[in-house]
This record gives C-alpha cells, structure tokens and sequence, in this order.
C-alpha cells in the first residue's frame, strides 16, 4: 500500500510533509537556537538577525519556541490517533465474533461516546487526574474512538457475510485464523484512512486544547499556546500567529491528503485484484472465484 501511495502525486506531497512534520518533532527542541523559557527585557520585538520571529511579550524566542513546541503537538496528535484506534478498532471487529451481549455493549458503548463533548469531558478527566497532555489526548482518543469501532465493523461484517468466510467457519477455522487470514486484508484500509484522518483531526484538538490552556503547563510551549498568546498583542505584531497557524493548516491538510490517497489506492487495488482474477478465471474457462466467495 505504501508504493501505491508514494505513486500519486498527491500521496507523495502528503508523505513529504508529515515527515518533515515529524522530523520537526523529533528534532526541533534540539535545533531551537535559544532557550525558549528564557525571559529577557526585548519583549514583542520584530523579527531579527537574532530573533527570525520575533520574540513574545516576556523577550522569549518566538522561533525558539515554535520548534520546542512541535514534539508535543506532534506526540499529542499521535497519541489520539492511536487511542481511537486500539479502543475502536480492536472491539469493532470483534463484536462481528463475540456474540450479541459482546456487540450490545459494545454498541451502547459507542453511542455514549458520541454523545459526550470531548472538550467538557476532557476538562473533568484533566480536573481528576491532574493537567497534562498525556491525560487529555488519551481521554480525547476514547472520544473519538466511535469513528474506528463503525468503521472497522462495517468492514468486518461485509467479510463476515462472505461464502468463503462461512465455509471456513464451517470446516472448522478458528476465528483468530479468520481474523487473520481474510478479515484483517479488508479492514485495514478503510483503518489506514481513519487513521490519517485523525492524525489531522489530533492536531486540531491538540491545539484547540493548548489554545485553552488545558493539557499542558506552562511556560511550556506548544503550537495552540503560541497561538493563543500571540493573539493577545496583534496590535504589536500582526504576524506573530501566521507561523503556529500556518503550521497546524498545514499539518492538518497534509493528514487529510494522506487519507484521500489512501482511499485511492484502496479503491484501485480492490478494482486491478478483481479485474486480475476474472481475466485469469477467463483465460482458464473457469468461474470467477472473486464473485463466486472463492478465496
């Protein structure tokens, strides 16, 4: 899936951004040329030799402080993502298997979430178990998590009604085997979608929260929170929050790019598998196995 994804234009524009993204994270805090918690008597300064962005109303690095801030952003949307998917994903193919008691829980379960207000919700788990980012964006995926329980169930049951699933199920397969042999191929697309979906969806709340002030403590920056106090001095420096917002933008974007090349790809390995089998079922003179449930 990842050449097919790297051969579209689109897919490689989206890679070519998260990565650097990631980088960012991965190095930023260490390539920032000051100390981003360093206070000095040079407040809302324009950008410099010595200051590229400026520096904020305390003398702090603006510069300094957006690379610093990338690794929790970042690790923050990450930490969404794959909460959702575990809490989703994992019980949303399983209640195809484990019964109507498993499901009707399961089910009930996914409604509630829905319902809730991921932000309120979030402040009341934050005002229990302390503010932190860990906290938040875990509290976060769980409220998200319904979008990989529909998904991943919908998948499984389209499989699970299939004639080669039931003959397995009837010669005895387990269904760990099932799991594994015909019901994960399927699913893990339209996962792979969801998945980059929320990684732009993880950036959008990360930052909605940090420009709260909830998830994280200060001065510690992050890309909302540099958002939120540039916002406060636009009359001194009405660019200051281009640079955090232009980020977050484009992150966001570039995980929605990844989804939709995703789904391209989906759509047209899923056409050339079915196209390949009739053609060899044809050159054979034998039926199609695709239409006929053959694995």
């Amino acid at each position: 899936m990842v050449r097919r994804v790297l051969t579209l234009t689109s897919g490689r524009i989206a890679v070519v951004i998260l990565a650097a993204i990631a980088l960012l994270a991965v190095f930023g805090p260490l390539l920032a040329p000051q100390n981003p918690l360093a206070t000095s008597d040079n407040t809302l300064a324009a950008a410099s030799g010595s200051h590229w962005l400026g520096t904020d109303y305390l003398g702090r690095d603006t510069f300094s402080r957006l690379l610093d801030g990338s690794r929790v952003s970042v690790l923050g949307s990450l930490e969404v993502a794959l909460m959702a998917l575990v809490v989703g994903a994992i019980p949303g193919i399983l209640s195809v298997y484990l019964g109507r008691t498993f499901e009707w829980l399961t089910l009930r379960l996914a409604d509630t979430l829905v319902a809730l207000p991921f932000l309120l919700f979030a402040v009341a788990v934050i005002a229990l178990l302390g503010n932190g980012i860990t906290q938040a964006m875990l509290v976060t995926g769980a409220l998200v998590s319904p979008l990989f329980y529909r998904v991943a169930r919908a998948a499984t049951l389209a499989v699970a009604r299939s004639p080669y699933v039931e003959a397995a199920l009837i010669a005895g397969a387990s269904t760990g085997w099932i799991v594994r042999r015909h019901v994960w191929v399927k699913v893990l697309p339209p996962i792979a979608v969801a998945l980059a979906q929320t990684i732009g969806v993880g950036f959008i709340i990360v930052s909605s929260l940090t420009f709260l002030g909830i998830g994280v403590q200060p001065p510690a920056p992050t890309w909302g929170g540099l958002l939120a106090s540039d916002l406060g001095y636009l009359s001194y420096q009405p660019w200051a929050p281009l640079a955090p917002a232009v980020l977050i933008m484009i992150t966001v974007w570039a995980g929605n790019l990844l989804a939709d090349a995703i789904r391209d790809v989906s759509g047209e390995a899923g056409r050339a598998f079915v196209n390949t089998r009739k053609a060899r079922a044809n050159r054979l003179g034998k039926p199609d196995p695709v239409s006929t449930g053959g694995a």
